[in-house]
């Protein structure tokens, strides 16, 4: 799960993706830690850690697939009866928080009707590892559900700008992985926190030089040592498997725009797990940009279908991706009336989401003009030009060309 819960992943993070730049003031300080790579296996009492438990691991392999599958109400089925056997365990209600947290992500978080649920799960696993961490400070299974709970509820409280929860929970997250991380050597669960620390440390740094002070608060980090480290723990975790592979595939193709590597972890996911809305048009979004148009056709034709069919995680936002990429490729094919009708449903689906100033309904008005313009329809040529010069970032070239467009072509009309 996301032992990500330390600051700059899940208090920043979100703001990241969103702005040019931070106000400093926003970030606070964090206690300075020591994250050494400790994989040595501590001289720790592990009996009743679930987590190392193989038998249990074997018997949720099926409730974990059917979790990242979509599959919720099966999921979730397991999951309580999981809590029956074990009610005074952490896991079964992290597991449970986590199926909520699937169920907002395809929204890119938007969605608000899950929360309760999903703060409640993420309180009652920090009460239950609270108790299991004071019997023993050295259960470091207790600080790992703590790490993660804490983490994922800094996570959401910064998406809904609750910074004082958030803030809290990141501070508790951070300290609960300092002390997890001695368990290292135990699992490859315990890896994945420090894992993408290791990275990301490197990587706002280099990204956001504003935040250069803040990152003086964490140790040094090692972008090479972090992915080595993440595809340890997707290679071979359990429980955080999943989560690892699928922030591999992220950064792979967002940060170090490697397409060739990026692909084998997007084609596993999405096949291994059909019906994930996230992973299907994650892996369209791959192979569209590695110009296999055979298989991101089919991909996006099947997001469609999926939607027509009200399936779980199957919403606005991957109907976008997916007739943006439809209509790229039926323009390609010069089918232009398939591709028109395409890049209108895009725009009709960033509408639905209030999304209209999104890259992928920028780009599809930009085309839609432009089919328009080919086919000498100068009224909505001009109509799209417009919504795009409204729309789009100034300093890019779909602004300049619409500007361009309407300059000369308003003159004539």
């Amino acid at each position: 799960m996301y032992r990500t819960s330390l600051l700059l992943l899940l208090l920043l993070a979100p703001w990241l993706g969103r702005a040019q730049r931070l106000d400093s003031a926003l970030v606070p300080l964090m206690p300075k830690v020591d994250l050494a790579n400790v994989e040595v296996a501590p001289a720790a009492n592990t009996k009743g850690w679930l987590l190392l438990d193989k038998d249990m691991q074997l018997e949720l392999d099926g409730a974990i697939h059917n979790l990242y599958n979509f599959k919720f109400d099966k999921a979730e089925r397991q999951f309580r009866s999981l809590r029956r056997r074990y009610p005074e365990h952490p896991l079964p209600y992290l597991l449970m928080g986590l199926s909520q947290w699937w169920k907002i992500m395809p929204t890119n978080l938007r969605e608000k009707k899950y929360d309760k649920a999903f703060f409640a799960y993420m309180d009652t696993t920090v009460r239950k590892a609270e108790v299991l961490y004071k019997q023993d400070n050295e259960n470091y299974e207790a600080a790992f559900f703590l790490s993660a709970a804490y983490g994922f509820d800094a996570h959401l409280n910064a998406e809904r700008r609750n910074w004082s929860k958030a803030t809290f929970s990141s501070r508790r997250a951070l300290d609960y992985l300092q002390k997890s991380k001695q368990a290292n050597g135990l699992s490859p669960e315990f890896l994945f926190g420090q894992a993408l620390i290791n990275y990301y440390q490197v990587w706002i740094a280099e990204n956001y030089p504003l935040l250069r002070p803040v990152m003086l608060f964490f140790p040094k980090g090692n972008k090479q040592l972090g992915l080595t480290q993440l595809k340890n723990v997707a290679d071979n975790g359990f429980y955080t498997a999943p989560e690892a592979k699928f922030f591999l595939m992220k950064i792979l193709f967002e940060e170090e725009k490697n397409l060739p590597a990026a692909l084998p972890t997007a084609r596993y996911l999405a096949n291994n797990y059909p019906d994930n809305a996230f992973f299907q048009r994650f892996y369209a979004m791959v192979v569209y940009h590695e110009n296999d148009q055979v298989e991101c056709e089919r991909v996006s034709r099947e997001i469609l279908a999926k939607i027509n069919q009200g399936m779980p995680g199957y919403e606005a936002i991957s109907g976008r991706y997916a007739t943006y990429f439809l209509g790229t490729i039926m323009q390609q094919r010069k089918q232009y009336a398939e591709a028109k009708d395409y890049f209108q449903r895009c725009v009709v689906f960033a509408e639905s989401t209030g999304e209209t100033s999104s890259g992928f309904c920028v780009s599809a008005t930009l085309n839609l003009a432009r089919l328009a313009d080919d086919a000498h329809d100068q009224k909505a040529a001009l109509r799209h030009y417009t919504e795009v010069e409204d729309k789009a970032e100034r300093d890019t070239p779909a602004y300049r060309e619409a500007r361009d467009y309407l300059k000369t072509h308003k003159k004539q009309s």
